[in-house]
């Protein structure tokens, strides 16, 4: 199951739009309207939702915040400002969280925001299970409603994910694609060998110091095969050599280079 995200009479369809397009964002479909000063559905709603038009096809619409929560087990609150009531208050990340374990469960839950001016009234906080805020600067403390949605929604999405890395879209080169020691060990050899007859290191006692900082760094930034290669070809071209070097061992056949011998 997946929490409901509940507007209370938002003023704005464009701010119903772009609301819709956060949760989207971040996998949530279930929208509830209650009471939208603007006619629903709205074509304004529909542009600024950028695409989630299954979220906005699907919004339904209440007369009162009583009937748009009335199905659900559990419902939290958001709001920006202290109130005098005594109830739980929790953030972003635990109040996140805090659905998951319910959703898992099979409970309905829902998330209640308020109207983009005043947000909820303590009558309608006192409907909710729990009370959710942001670690926002006091100073400037309210947020656009669609911004509050997209913050619960992303922490939602985030509560999921064993590791981080497993949510995002797209990765860094894998393990698999990083160069093999061979062929760092003959971009060692090359890049030394011709630091050498350039005379690079100066004074020739630091020389080892030089050679440990240069290979650390090159294999802190876990090179590809093709990022060897590259970097093989640049020296070979500041060498003035009329070929690019061998690729790697398997195609030189022999064993890998000892380092501090000049590049084949």
């Amino acid at each position: 199951m997946l929490p409901a995200i509940i507007l209370v009479e938002p003023q704005l369809a464009e701010n119903i739009g772009t609301a819709a397009r956060a949760m989207a964002n971040f996998g949530l479909r279930e929208l509830r309207l209650v009471n939208p000063r603007e006619t629903f559905p709205s074509e304004k709603a529909r542009a600024a939702a950028s695409g989630a038009d299954d979220v906005i096809d699907a919004a339904k619409v209440f007369a009162t915040t009583e009937e748009a929560i009335a199905d659900l087990g559990f419902v939290l609150a958001t709001t920006a400002r202290v109130r005098e009531l005594a109830m739980e208050v929790a953030g972003p990340r635990r109040a996140a969280a805090q659905l998951r374990e319910l959703c898992e469960e099979g409970k309905a839950t829902g998330v209640l925001f308020g109207r983009e001016r005043s947000g909820l009234t303590n009558d309608e906080l006192s409907l909710a299970d729990a009370l959710v805020t942001l670690p926002v600067d006091p100073a400037h403390a309210s947020l656009n409603v669609a911004q509050a949605v997209l913050i619960i929604a992303y922490e939602w999405r985030r509560s999921g994910l064993v590791h981080e890395s497993e949510g995002l879209p797209f990765a860094g080169p894998d393990a698999a694609h990083v160069a093999p020691k061979e062929d760092l060990l003959r971009l060692f050899e090359h890049l030394e060998g011709s630091l050498d007859a350039a005379g690079f290191f100066r004074p020739p006692e630091k020389r080892p110091h030089t050679v440990r900082s240069l290979r650390i760094l090159l294999q802190r930034a876990r090179l590809t095969e093709q990022e060897v290669r590259m970097l093989r070809g640049v020296i070979a071209a500041l060498e003035a050599r009329p070929t690019r070097p061998i690729r790697s061992r398997s195609e030189a056949g022999d064993a890998p280079a000892t380092p501090g011998k000049k590049p084949a």
